[in-house]
């Protein structure tokens, strides 16, 4: 537990410094080089390009939160993986460096796989949505985006539980997920424009990236990559960009209040859950995605966004229409 908890042993930890001066360089680069921030978004309004101050201390501040929530995640799981791992794993994947390299290559690529399928679930179930639209709730794409973490990572604690039965350790799973984080921070830019075509094939990166933060109708839902977007290309949810996205979500966020967007959604879901009039509604509104209804209702909006009128006639739609 005291190698799990310490920072030094978080890779996070040493990428803190280089996140906050990639901040200010891209600050730098964004002031003094040429760049476009004239683009027309697809709303018909002045497409948003650079920092805005409130948004940026917005996306810093929910940023140290995580790091809050990431603690007591691993302190929740390490119990179960080490009586997973210790009890139940037919065999321990090796963490001795530089000997075990391949062992962590393989860590590496299996959490990577396993956050492909958190990070599509999190999209397609509204009580995942719930937690990991706050990431989305920027209109603005930049590195302090990529700091806007949700609170509630409870999610990946399930995903990362066949990882401790296949022989990792709970220490290299926290590693990797680590190394998985730090990479994803860089794709979060509009600076970087596409990079060599293997690259660009083989991994994810800021063009790829930002098809996923859009929240135009055709890139909704695509690129769930962490570092590899061979997922996305083998399981049908690659998009290339073609053009500039709308970035944030399809409602327009009116606060920047950090408890009305880190857990705005989960009231209103509560709110619909509560009023259900059966158990198949209420699983409906937990586990169907965004957007998703009954005939004859709307789902309850969150306190973060701007409501949205009712629509003339009930319809249950399996789409994200009004994520």
């Amino acid at each position: 537990m005291h190698d799990l908890l310490d920072p030094w042993h978080n890779p996070v930890t040493y990428a803190i410094p280089v996140f906050l001066l990639s901040i200010v360089i891209e600050l730098a680069a964004l002031k003094w080089l040429d760049h476009d921030d004239t683009l027309v978004a697809s709303a018909g309004d002045r497409a948003r390009t650079g920092y805005e101050r409130v948004d940026a201390r917005t996306s810093i501040l929910m940023g140290a939160g995580s790091l809050v929530s990431t603690i007591l995640l691993k302190a929740a799981s390490f119990v179960l993986y080490v009586w997973i791992y210790e009890e139940l794993a037919p065999f321990h994947l090796p963490t001795d460096l530089p000997g075990a390299w391949w062992s962590w290559a393989l860590m590496i690529l299996g959490v990577d796989f396993l956050y492909y399928w958190q990070h599509r679930f999190v999209h397609r179930a509204r009580i995942g949505w719930a937690a990991h639209q706050a990431h989305h709730s920027s209109a603005y794409m930049n590195f302090a985006t990529a700091l806007r973490q949700k609170w509630n990572p409870w999610w990946e604690l399930v995903f990362w539980l066949p990882l401790p039965f296949l022989g990792v350790s709970p220490l290299a799973i926290y590693t990797a997920w680590g190394i998985n984080l730090v990479y994803q921070f860089f794709v979060h830019t509009e600076t970087i424009d596409r990079l060599p075509r293997p690259i660009e094939w083989v991994f994810n990166t800021p063009s790829h990236h930002r098809v996923h933060h859009g929240s135009d109708p055709e890139y909704l839902d695509k690129n769930y990559a962490g570092i590899l977007i061979v997922w996305d290309r083998l399981f049908g949810t690659f998009t290339a960009e073609v053009r500039r996205p709308t970035y944030g979500l399809t409602k327009p966020v009116t606060t920047s209040n950090l408890i009305k967007l880190e857990f705005g959604d989960y009231r209103a879901l509560w709110t619909d859950v509560r009023g259900s009039s059966s158990a198949k509604e209420a699983i409906g509104w937990i586990f169907g995605p965004p957007g998703w209804a009954p005939e004859g209702k709307v789902p309850t909006p969150s306190s973060a966004v701007a409501a949205v009128p009712p629509p003339a006639t009930g319809s249950e739609s399996p789409e994200p229409a009004t994520r």
